[in-house]
């Protein structure tokens, strides 16, 4: 039987969703828009849903960036991801953010690299990697700090995300992409299933929230899916 899986991100500028069959992306797409996650995630499902002529009663597993990322947003692509997943009986899966980001990567990469994405209030979420075998391996937990407190180490290793863009000069070596690829958060999500790795759904806020809101943002339900 097909695996075929939903991925979403809303934890950096980029709202992006991609559907993979067997592990291969079939459609993804990506929208920059860092203010309107509610708005936008759901008809960006739904475009890579249909262009990759699948219907939400065929996917068998989501998959959902967790972060570290900006709190609104962050919960948008969390509650949607739980949603979906508990109204169809599938099962969803967490992957951190910047593994994602430093998955985009890792096929570019020679040993060690620092991913560092906007925090905003001038920090950076990030984590430092090293690629074996063509794989990228976390060597951190993910933190966030002012980009002038990383680590002198830190800052002089190849940055990948908005952190090198936002503060060239204190991460003068900027490569690779700015935001998460959903296809590439779906293969992470994929090898570690096969793996048999627990990929729990908690959210990395890392820090509080700038506005405490009375509810969380309600998911844009797609169609096929009921409350």
């Amino acid at each position: 039987m097909s695996r075929v899986l939903l991925a979403l991100d809303t934890a950096t500028s980029a709202i992006s969703a991609a559907v993979l069959l067997d592990g291969v992306v079939r459609a993804e797409r990506a929208v920059i828009d860092p203010r309107r996650h509610s708005e936008v995630l759901a008809p960006t499902v739904e475009s890579v849903l249909r262009e990759a002529d699948i219907a939400v009663a065929d996917l068998t597993a989501v998959a959902v960036g967790i972060g570290p990322g900006p709190f609104t947003g962050l919960r948008v692509g969390i509650v949607t991801a739980t949603t979906l997943g508990f109204a169809r009986g599938i099962p969803a899966y967490g992957v951190c953010s910047l593994d994602a980001l430093a998955e985009q990567f890792a096929g570019d990469a020679d040993g060690e690299f620092v991913v560092a994405t906007d925090a905003r209030r001038k920090e950076v979420y990030w984590a430092g990697y090293r690629v074996d075998d063509g794989v990228a391996h976390r060597l951190t937990d993910p933190a966030v700090c002012r980009p002038a407190d990383l680590p002198d180490d830190v800052r002089a290793l190849p940055a990948v995300g908005r952190g090198g863009l936002l503060y060239p000069d204190l991460l003068p070596h900027r490569v690779g992409p700015l935001d998460v690829s959903a296809g590439a958060l779906g293969r992470v999500a994929r090898r570690r299933l096969d793996a048999g790795t627990e990929q729990p759904v908690r959210p990395l806020y890392l820090r509080r929230p700038d506005v405490n809101p009375n509810s969380g943002p309600k998911p844009t339900l797609l169609p096929g899916v009921s409350s």
